[in-house]
């Protein structure tokens, strides 16, 4: 069946030509039909620590704001107006490496610098319909004192989509949310091991999808192997990232839900597991870190796979 599902995802997907988040977006353009009239689109990586895969966020969104009028960006993680990113992106004021220096850490890249200041060349050009951040995130303070509850993640994870439907209720934006693979899918519930026991509830994309519907399009980012930002193996042959990788391609934009074989329909409903490295990750417990608790089309809407990747750009915090 592997075998089958490598011939059908080679025949079927949109070869991936560049990770230039300034090259034109024709690669990307089958996401348009896919979004259609979504109100918020989710865009979720396996990782937050590899160039490939954060330079493809960044092309996904602009291909959003561009072409189909997305004027909200939820950046995962922190508050951006806590830091003054909205107000650089509003008006220019301030030093946006300088204001990152002030983030969690994994916005300290090049990666994410490089989306703040197009976000800002965005609206210079259009002062009139401008982009902004959603601006309701709850800080890196307050969401480790939700973690020291019982069911702190819980509570995190309905909170971060309550954010996004009230900004959404109140300002009638189209919203991109950015954020980790683990809270943008639609997991009704999922689970994230390496903790013990794995913690299992629902997820914000639930809750999102649950309130939109149609209207909430999860996108997938995922790899095979490389360096993210320390060496990553190949991953074991039941993940589906193994099935991803076997292709003869680089990298590829899937739609999961397109017509397919049964032997193919089967892989891709059937439960799964997919890789997830957070910043915790341990090389020689590799099979640990992974999401479970459905399949690809439980998932997503649309996947994007990177066969092999390298570690982000971090940030050198001096000014310009």
């Amino acid at each position: 069946m592997t075998e089958m599902v490598t011939r059908w995802i080679e025949d079927h997907a949109h070869r991936l030509t560049t990770f230039d988040p300034e090259a034109p977006l024709t690669d990307l353009e089958p996401l348009l039909d896919i979004v259609r009239d979504a109100k918020v689109v989710a865009i979720g990586a396996s990782t937050r620590q590899t160039h490939e895969l954060s330079a493809l966020s960044h092309r996904i969104v602009r291909l959003l704001v561009e072409e189909r009028g997305f004027r909200s960006l939820a950046l995962e993680g922190d508050n951006p107006s806590r830091i003054g990113l909205a107000e650089y992106i509003g008006t220019g004021a301030g030093d946006p490496r300088a204001l990152l220096a002030e983030a969690r850490p994994f916005w300290q890249t090049e990666e994410i610098l490089g989306v703040v200041r197009w976000l800002r060349s965005f609206n210079r050009r259009h002062p009139d319909d401008p982009v902004r951040f959603v601006d309701n995130a709850p800080t890196a303070r307050e969401q480790l004192a939700q973690l020291a509850l019982p069911d702190g993640l819980a509570r995190i994870e309905r909170g971060m989509a309550e954010d996004t439907i009230r900004w959404h209720e109140d300002t009638a934006d189209r919203i991109v949310y950015w954020g980790g693979l683990a809270h943008t899918v639609d997991g009704t519930p999922r689970t994230v091991p390496p903790a013990s026991p794995p913690m299992t509830h629902r997820n914000a994309g639930s809750y999102l999808r649950e309130r939109f519907g149609a209207g909430y399009v999860p996108i997938v980012l995922t790899f095979h192997h490389g360096m993210a930002p320390g060496p990553v193996p190949e991953p074991p042959a039941e993940f589906a990232d193994a099935t991803l990788g076997g292709t003869a391609l680089d990298a590829y934009l899937l739609d999961p839900r397109a017509d397919g074989p049964v032997p193919v329909r089967t892989w891709l409903t059937t439960p799964t597991r997919t890789r997830l490295i957070g910043p915790r990750y341990d090389p020689a417990d590799d099979a640990a870190h992974h999401l479970s608790g459905g399949s690809l089309t439980d998932w997503c809407d649309a996947l994007l796979h990177v066969r092999e990747v390298t570690p982000v750009r971090l940030l050198s915090h001096t000014r310009g």
